[in-house]
């Protein structure tokens, strides 16, 4: 990239060209006033803040949308300068009510407040109009306060161009400009999709969050970077902990994965309040659970399971969270699938959906695409999945993209939330997603514009449009439009899930695969369900649960939930141990419980969607007589006297950096 030459108050500056003057300060670290910008937007010039002096322009310029040249020579101090900033926030104090000793950000996060104190403002050179705008208090998650809006637009554009839900605009004209929802309705009944994107980009206290509010300023927390275990995108977050307390959780604008976006569940779904904890080993006496000590809960555990068998057993059967670290994942598979000999040694999702994709071995087409892939796509077709409630930031990514052209087709015979988006929403009739594929792959083929090979084994001459429109009810023009629309993109990206692959067949994710192949795909986006799925799939524990014959079941809960198919199948289990974080259904039923850290006091890896191997960080210390997954896993393995392997990263074996 070409270098060019600037001075900024004096001081000779090497900036990238295509940079803006702000871009190229805040590198030389020469700090540049802002409020309507974020680095994570686009440049808006919209608040004035960040105006320099730049020589031989007329004008003082907004150095957030200003971009260098050689030879610029740049005043961020200027008395001109220091003039119109003061100005700028004068009249930004003056438009609204900023009461700042009853703002929960008063005292160093306001960043309108910050901003008058660096230019030594100590009161409002003008008096506000001191006529009150709305507050809107429907939000579950947070408030909306007009009355200290600035109306910078920040969160209008992180709702928009960083989740792609549109839900916030700004309503009226000069003065009576307001900050709304949709169409001016509540916003706890808008089109909002709760992932709080918008509280973390406002400067000011206009969007505040209601569940962290007065808990703390940001000098007082400790920032914890991790990563989100809410499901297999594994987005990059910060713990905010002050006094041992997860006070809130934001997404980490930094993170190779979201960039900072988060969905409802990993935002706020984390915070796990409201549930009860277990704190204490119970064991069951006399047809109750008693607390007892950890050798006590231990000694009985190894008593009923017995010494380890010489070959396969049907004797004790093991389930566990895929929600765990893939260090406990391997220590589970060590010591119930290894040392004990269980047959029955699996992760808890239902269906081992994550295997069926990596029983095929394709060379030309990657089964583990990269999210990144979704954000260059110019034509998404989601099929078996539903990416508006499940995975929800890789929807993110496919949403904020339909406004600037990308093109959108779900194949899904149920109602799909992100039908209302698409170009073009297919329904075929149920166990029809076979035929319409190849119908498809059949249509791009017969116009002549496929890009590569027809694989071997698929015949498709009786795959005409007319009669794969009888067997899926599609219509044949609709089967050809879409046909045609596919092979014409330019990166094609195919995103699919449970939906094609939960009954364990490879029938319908092939017919996938060599579509990909025709229309020049080289990508796949899989989604895998919970964290560590496709850890737990690398381990062999994704075989389906069925403990009937079993004289105990052993399950590594941890933070996680079973399903009521799962809760029903252990009902009658003779002998139940549980390691879990929170009282539920299961440990009532359990005759040992052994409590474990959730997911914030534990450290560990986890392998996301796309095969990227990252850092969970323990963000709290857990209670006192609480130990974490690993610790329990290796104790009972103690207890009855064997020795785990914890090679774990050489068993998950090829991981992105």
């Amino acid at each position: 990239m070409a270098i060019v030459n600037i001075t900024i108050n004096g001081q000779n500056i090497q900036a990238k060209a295509g940079q803006t003057v702000l871009q190229a300060a805040t590198e030389a670290s020469i700090h540049i006033p802002t409020l309507c910008h974020h680095p994570a937007l686009p440049p808006e010039g919209a608040c004035r803040l960040c105006l320099v002096e730049i020589e031989k322009q007329r004008a003082l310029q907004p150095s957030c949308t200003f971009p260098v040249t050689e030879g610029m020579v740049v005043h961020t101090q200027s008395p001109k300068v220091l003039e119109a900033r003061k100005f700028v926030l004068t009249m930004l104090f003056s438009e609204r009510n900023h009461f700042c000793m009853y703002c929960q950000k008063s005292g160093g996060d306001c960043e309108l407040q910050n901003a008058a104190y660096e230019e030594g403002m100590t009161h409002w050179p003008l008096q506000p109009n001191w006529q009150p705008c709305w507050v809107d208090a429907t939000h579950p998650y947070y408030v909306l306060d007009n009355n200290r809006c600035i109306l910078c637009r920040r969160c209008v554009r992180a709702c928009g161009e960083l989740v792609g839900n549109f839900t916030l605009g700004l309503e009226a004209r000069g003065a009576k400009t307001v900050l709304v929802a949709d169409c001016g309705v509540p916003l706890g009944e808008s089109s909002c999709v709760h992932c709080g994107t918008c509280v973390q980009s406002c400067p000011t206290g206009a969007l505040i969050d209601r569940q962290g509010v007065y808990l703390g300023k940001e000098a007082q927390f400790e920032r914890v970077p991790s990563t989100c275990v809410g499901c297999s995108v594994g987005c990059g977050i910060e713990m905010l902990v002050r006094d041992n307390q997860l006070v809130r959780i934001e997404g980490n604008w930094q993170a190779p994965v979201n960039s900072g976006v988060l969905c409802e569940v990993g935002r706020y779904g984390s915070l796990h309040r409201g549930r009860e904890r277990l704190t204490t080993p119970l064991v069951r006496k006399n047809g109750s659970q008693q607390p007892v000590s950890w050798d006590e809960a231990l000694d009985f555990l190894a008593e009923r399971l017995g010494p380890p068998p010489k070959r396969m057993s049907k004797r004790v059967a093991a389930l566990a969270s895929t929600r765990l670290p893939a260090e406990a994942l391997y220590f589970f598979k060590s010591l119930f699938g290894d040392q004990l000999h269980s047959a029955m040694a699996t992760g808890i999702e239902e269906e081992a959906t994550t295997g069926v994709q990596h029983s095929l071995i394709e060379k030309d087409v990657s089964l583990n695409g990269s999210l990144d892939a979704l954000k260059a796509a110019d034509c998404v077709v989601a099929i078996g999945v539903n990416l508006l409630d499940n995975h929800q930031v890789a929807g993110f990514l496919v949403k904020r993209n339909l406004p600037k052209g990308t093109q959108l087709i779900v194949i899904d015979p149920f109602e799909n939330p992100m039908h209302g988006l698409t170009d073009y929403a297919l329904q075929p009739k149920r166990g029809q997603d076979y035929a319409l594929l190849l119908g498809i792959m059949a249509g791009v083929i017969r116009s002549g514009m496929s890009k590569g090979k027809l694989p071997s084994g698929f015949d498709l001459k009786k795959y005409t449009s007319r009669s794969v429109s009888k067997t899926t009810g599609i219509p044949a023009k609709t089967i050809l439009e879409v046909a045609r629309l596919i092979a014409s993109a330019q990166k094609p990206v195919f995103v699919y899930g449970k939906g094609i692959t939960q009954n364990g067949s490879t029938k319908v994710l092939r017919a996938l695969i060599a579509l990909a192949r025709v229309v020049g795909a080289s990508e796949l986006v899989g989604t895998k369900g919970k964290a560590n799925s496709l850890t737990a799939h690398r381990y062999q524990l994704d075989k389906s649960f069925d403990p009937q014959g079993y004289k105990a079941v052993y399950v590594a809960l941890g933070d996680d939930e079973l399903s009521p198919q799962l809760m029903k199948g252990l009902d009658k289990v003779p002998f139940l141990a549980v390691q879990a974080s929170y009282a539920s259904p299961v440990t009532a039923k359990a005759d040992v419980v052994l409590p474990v850290g959730m997911w914030a006091e534990q450290e560990g890896h986890y392998l996301n969607m796309d095969g990227r191997l990252q850092v969970a960080q323990r963000g709290l210390q857990s209670p006192q007589d609480v130990r974490s997954n690993l610790e329990v896993l290796q104790a009972v393995a103690g207890h009855l006297g064997v020795e785990l392997d914890s090679d774990w990263r050489q068993a998950l074996g090829q991981v992105k950096g």
